[in-house]
């Protein structure tokens, strides 16, 4: 008997959202034999869930929402939706047909759809190419051979758990509550890949830049190498924690070792991330990588 929206609030949905879900899935009773619409099903929640009249013999057609029905038919549509392609097989055929004899006349495959009213997507017919679903491969296409394969991240991301409290926004009110006006900007810089790579420290107070050179781009490797400063500094009773308590960085996996990054020998700095594709967050420190490129162009190896 609730609303739309406190149903919504409850479960973390937009109340659109669960009236779309309700006027999906519903279902007539069958065992009732009454034809007339309830005037009341015109409007939220458009079921008969929570009347009150809903076992007594009301004389209106009576309409459920049934959640185990609900689920059931989700998970078969989910089910289809991932089982090949969504023709039949006749439909396939003809629209493979269609594709390849316009493909081999030079046509590209945007413009073979637009001109057929093909009901597929331009997307599709592209990955079932690559699948070799249709009767063309990608060698048939003329420009695809050309594409480089996109580069697949082989870092994990940073979890959000860790990165709750750590915004950029988190970082200026941290700042400001300190009455802070320094910090210390984290980045990588890459050699050839796979290769060695740089870690990079920006001093933000006097724009002072020094680096570490690391085997990999990994997140054990920069924990490493920041072990080691911690432990030079602490061997000359100074604290890494008190020289640096504010870091700034990007959301690279290779700083995903919150904790490790963050714990010194007497003490704990604390660890910022800028926000996605904001890399003027910490420009400073990108800055002077333009420089160091100056030197080491993009693509040179660092290994030696």
């Amino acid at each position: 008997g609730e609303t739309f929206k406190a149903i919504g609030q409850s479960i973390l949905k937009d109340p659109t959202t669960v009236s779309k879900e309700v006027k999906r899935n519903r279902q007539v009773r069958e065992s009732t034999g009454h034809n007339l619409p309830c005037p009341l099903l015109d409007k939220a929640t458009f079921v008969c869930n929570g009347c009150p009249k809903r076992r007594q013999n009301c004389g209106y057609k009576k309409i459920f929402y049934l959640s185990k029905q609900a689920q059931k038919q989700y998970e078969q549509t989910l089910v289809e939706a991932r089982e090949g392609t969504p023709l039949n097989s006749k439909t396939f055929w003809e629209v493979d047909k269609v594709i390849s004899d316009g493909v081999k006349k030079g046509q590209h495959i945007y413009h073979i759809l637009k001109t057929h009213n093909l009901d597929v997507s331009s997307s599709t017919v592209y990955r079932h190419i690559r699948k070799g679903y249709l009767s063309i491969a990608p060698i048939d296409l003329a420009r695809a051979v050309k594409f480089k394969e996109r580069r697949k991240r082989n870092l994990p991301s940073i979890p959000k758990e860790a990165k709750k409290g750590r915004s950029y926004e988190d970082f200026q009110n941290y700042l400001a509550l300190n009455q802070l006006d320094s910090w210390l900007e984290m980045d990588t810089v890459l050699g050839r890949m796979g290769g060695k790579v740089l870690l990079t420290f920006n001093l933000s107070f006097c724009n002072f830049i020094f680096a570490r050179l690391l085997d990999n781009k990994t997140a054990l490797e920069v924990t490493k190498h920041l072990y080691d400063i911690k432990n030079t500094l602490h061997q000359a009773d100074k604290d890494f924690c008190q020289l640096f308590p504010v870091i700034l960085t990007d959301n690279g996996g290779e700083f995903a070792r919150v904790d490790d990054i963050e714990m010194d020998v007497r003490g704990e700095s604390k660890l910022f991330f800028c926000d996605p594709n904001r890399s003027d967050q910490k420009g400073r420190i990108e800055k002077n990588h333009t420089l160091i490129r100056d030197i080491l162009p993009k693509g040179t190896s660092f290994d030696n």
